[in-house]
C-alpha cells in the first residue's frame, strides 16, 4: 500500500503527521497542496476533505484527516510512540490540539504570512498570552520528566513540537525555555527526524507574502 500525505511545508499540523509516520517506520509520499494559492478551497480538495485542511492521509484502504487522528492511527498500527500509558500520550496530544498548535499556528500565520495591513496587534497579543501559558505548562512538565508523558517519547511529544522548529518569528525563543530547548534537541536526535521544510514540499521562500 502506498500512502500519500497531502501536505505543505509551512503547515505544522501536516508536520506532526509526517514526522509521526516517519518515526513509526511507515513509508509515505508527500502530495504538495498549494494552500497559499487556494488549493484547499477547490471543489476537488473539499471532496477529499470537507474541512478544507491538511493533512490528509490517503492509501488503498485508508483516508484520514486531522493530524491527531493520523498520529494515533500510525502509533496504534505499529505499536510505537504510545509509551507505557496510552492515556498520558493522548492527554498531551489533545493538549497540543487545543492549547499549543491552535495558538502557535494562528500566531505564526498572523505575524508572517498575513499581509501587514491585515495584522491586528490585539489578536497577536491575545494569542501570545495563550501560547505562553501553554509553554509554561510544557516547561514545568519537562523540568520533571524527559518526555511529556514520562520516560518515553510519544505522539504527545510529536504533537506539541509541531510548530516549535519553524524559523519564522512568533514569540517563541528556545533560549527562554531551557527544558523545552533540551527536549527539542532530544526529538531532533531521533532517527528519521527532519526539519519540516526538508520533510515536506513548500516553504516561504517559494512565494511572496499573501494578501
Amino acid at each position: 500500500m502506498t500512502l500519500h500525505l497531502h501536505c505543505f511545508g509551512e503547515s505544522g499540523n501536516a508536520y506532526k503527521a509526517a514526522l509521526t509516520l516517519t518515526l513509526c517506520g511507515i513509508d509515505w509520499e508527500p502530495v504538495f497542496v498549494d494552500f497559499f494559492h487556494g488549493a484547499t478551497r477547490t471543489p476537488e480538495f473539499r471532496a477529499l476533505n470537507v474541512m478544507g485542511e491538511v493533512p490528509v492521509l490517503v492509501g488503498d484502504d485508508v483516508k484520514l484527516t486531522q493530524s491527531g487522528t493520523i498520529q494515533l492511527w500510525a502509533a496504534e498500527r505499529t505499536g510505537r510512540l504510545l509509551g507505557p500509558s496510552r492515556a498520558e500520550a493522548l492527554r498531551w496530544l489533545l493538549f497540543d490540539n487545543h492549547k499549543v498548535s491552535s495558538q502557535a499556528g494562528a500566531l505564526r500565520f498572523h505575524m508572517n504570512f498575513l499581509a501587514p495591513e491585515k495584522r491586528s496587534p490585539q489578536v497577536m497579543d491575545w494569542l501570545s498570552g495563550r501560547l505562553r501559558a501553554a509553554l509554561q505548562s510544557m516547561e514545568a512538565q519537562l523540568g520533571q520528566t524527559p518526555w511529556l508523558a514520562g520516560e518515553e517519547v510519544t505522539i504527545g511529544d510529536i504533537a506539541c513540537c509541531g510548530y516549535l522548529y519553524y524559523p519564522e518569528p512568533f514569540g517563541f525563543d528556545r533560549a527562554e525555555w531551557p527544558a523545552i530547548d533540551a527536549w527539542l534537541d532530544r526529538i531532533s536526535a531521533l532517527p528519521g527526524w527532519r526539519h519540516p521544510y526538508d520533510m515536506m514540499p513548500g516553504r516561504p521562500s517559494d512565494r511572496a507574502t499573501i494578501s
